[in-house]
């Protein structure tokens, strides 16, 4: 079979289609901002500033619409790495890292480091173990993967049951982060924000499955990023006079750093395993931003770190990504992107943490009696912080402030046209619909694919087969939908103990699967059931103050588990046979034809053969 080169297969237009977007939704901002400075009304411009970029998104879903089953489950194996990249960074960053992030590094400073530090990490994991043997075969999700390597069908329902939890838990929690946005925007009810959110799915995935979901996750990466990047931009040229708030918050930090001294805000030593990370309540900064370990004991920050690593080279959602890039070639280049883009973003949101730091430290160590700035003010009639004044000046402890709602206070607390806060608002919602939509798509593949024709390795082909992948993805963004509306938790928390049963449950199945032949079907889906019944006990357990282990760690137990069971049943089992084998040999060479599309191919000649 003949392999089209990438430069056949890349439309040479793309970049010029998503300038075009990208225009559009410039223009929407500055005529907000235009008739915002005519008098018009702020809820009409705020509602503008949801619906107009939804518009574009449903427009690009629509636009997208596949016919075909290789379009609708991989986007045709032809986008390139740079957009591959772009989105497979916001998948995993997503509003959670918008908005989390950047408040747990306004609260604990460093200690948020391990979030980062341990998706960046995952990223490379990926990258070395998994991306370029994952591509090679080709499969559209991880059961279809784990049950075609292993040529076990129960394996490949129980790993679809298994990646099914921690999807809808992401899910889930990113609905809520957009779910809030829209209603801080509009003023809806939350019915109505889910309402809405879940129609903008329905519109952006359902047409083209993996094809609309990567077109429209790509805008809306793009719009994500611009429009939390204005606001900080503006604000660095402001205090440092450079527009480079990655590279310049730096010196901001010292001085805060200074200021935080003044203060007397107190230098944590905590024991080895502590982990106590601030909820979205209303709360004071918590220490020093630049000083190690107060929040995070040294044990638990590696730990943490540790498991993120394993929790995102795992994630069932983001694995399905290296299916669309042309090439194992491609598929490298895609993590290589993808790291530097997520790394980016992180910076970007320890400098918004950062200049939010500077703003406060300013009126705290400004000395007299304590006079609440407009800002403030603002801030605390939104709900984004409360004042609680002492004595006559005021004190790090007299000011709290809800860690989702850092991101939002900046344009505020630089005193910046309302429209910008809108924009931060779009930029998180935006963020919520990349990861809600990749979380939405891989759901309703496993939905199609693996449990609705998972007895059979039979799969139809042509409209039964796409019609099937639709309906999945409706199921799958109404169980988020529901999830969200429901399950009142804490969003960050959510995402780290999805991740921590990703990294326990499936990373130690997907890399064994790759690099030990020995390993069979038994040991497979023991290793699968191990971990993932010892991750959730770890996170039942963990739910407690006095646990041993918190919950976000569960990986740290469940993955030796998994590999202790792994070794131990595969080892008492027969040996796989000779064709599991050959497929192990043909996943580790990197060229060639892709295994699942020659099987595939394989299938059609076969019926083919028994209709004539």
């Amino acid at each position: 079979m003949a392999i089209l080169s990438p430069s056949r297969a890349v439309n040479p237009r793309l970049g010029s289609y998503f300038g075009i977007f990208l225009s559009g939704f410039a223009a929407i901002a500055l005529t907000s901002l235009i008739l915002q400075g005519l008098g018009v009304d702020l809820s009409i411009l705020s509602l503008a500033m949801l619906l107009g970029p939804i518009a574009l998104y449903a427009g690009i879903g629509i636009a997208t619409h596949a016919s075909d089953p290789l379009d609708f489950f991989a986007a045709g194996r032809r986008v390139p790495a740079f957009f591959n990249g772009l989105l497979l960074a916001m998948s995993a960053f997503g509003a959670t890292g918008l908005v989390a992030l950047t408040g747990l590094f306004f609260l604990i400073g460093y200690d948020a480091l391990f979030v980062g530090i341990g998706a960046l990490g995952g990223f490379v994991v990926m990258a070395v173990l998994l991306a370029p043997f994952l591509r090679k075969f080709g499969a559209f999700t991880i059961p279809s993967y784990l049950g075609r390597r292993f040529d076990s069908r129960p394996l490949r329902l129980a790993t679809a049951l298994v990646a099914a939890i921690p999807i809808v838990m992401v899910l889930s929690a990113e609905l809520r982060f957009a779910a809030e946005a829209a209603i801080v925007l509009t003023g809806w009810s939350h019915g109505q924000a889910f309402l809405v959110l879940y129609l903008v799915l329905l519109v952006t995935l359902v047409p083209g499955g993996m094809r609309s979901m990567t077109w429209t996750g790509v805008a809306q990466s793009l719009a994500a990023f611009f429009a939390v990047m204005v606001p900080v931009i503006i604000v660095a040229a402001i205090v440092t006079t450079m527009p480079v708030p990655q590279l310049t918050h730096g010196p901001v930090l010292r001085a805060v750093g200074r200021n935080e001294a003044i203060q007397g805000l107190p230098i944590i030593l905590p024991p080895g395993m502590a982990f106590d990370l601030p909820g979205p309540e209303l709360q004071p900064i918590m220490k020093r931003f630049a000083d190690p370990f107060g929040a995070l004991g040294p044990a638990a920050f590696v730990l943490g770190t540790l498991s993120m690593i394993a929790g995102v080279a795992s994630a069932p959602w983001l694995l399905p990504r290296l299916a669309a890039a042309p090439g194992v070639y491609e598929a490298r280049k895609t993590l290589g992107w993808a790291t530097f883009i997520f790394g980016v973003a992180m910076l970007t949101a320890a400098s918004i943490a950062v200049f939010m730091r500077d703003f406060l430290m300013d009126l705290i160590v400004t000395p007299g009696p304590a006079v609440v700035p407009p800002w403030l003010a603002e801030l605390a009639k939104r709900g984004f912080a409360s004042i609680t004044e002492t004595g006559t000046q005021f004190t790090a402890s007299s000011i709290s402030f809800a860690r989702d709602s850092v991101l939002l206070s900046l344009p505020v607390a630089a005193q910046l046209p309302p429209m910008l806060l809108d924009l931060s608002l779009a930029a998180v919602i935006a963020g919520a619909l990349v990861a809600a939509g990749a979380a939405s798509t891989a759901l309703g593949h496993i939905l199609s694919e693996d449990i609705l024709f998972g007895g059979t390795w039979e799969t139809p082909h042509g409209p039964v087969r796409i019609h099937a992948g639709r309906g999945g993805i409706a199921v799958a963004a109404a169980a988020g939908v529901l999830a969200a509306a429901f399950v009142m938790t804490d969003p960050l928390r959510v995402v780290l103990c999805a991740l921590s049963i990703c990294g326990s449950a499936l990373f130690p199945v997907l890399v064994l699967s790759i690099w030990w032949k020995r390993m069979n079907a038994f040991g497979a889906m023991a290793g699968l059931l191990t971990g993932f019944l010892v991750a959730l006990l770890t996170i039942a357990g963990g739910q407690g103050e006095s646990a041993a282990i918190p919950s976000a760690l569960a990986a740290i137990i469940g993955i030796p588990s998994a590999v202790a069971a792994i070794f131990a049943v595969s080892l008492a089992t027969p040996p796989p046979s000779r064709h599991v084998l050959q497929i192990v040999r043909d996943i580790r060479v990197p060229g060639g034809e892709i295994l699942y599309d020659r099987e595939m191919r394989t299938q059609r000649l076969k019926k083919l053969r028994q209709l004539s």
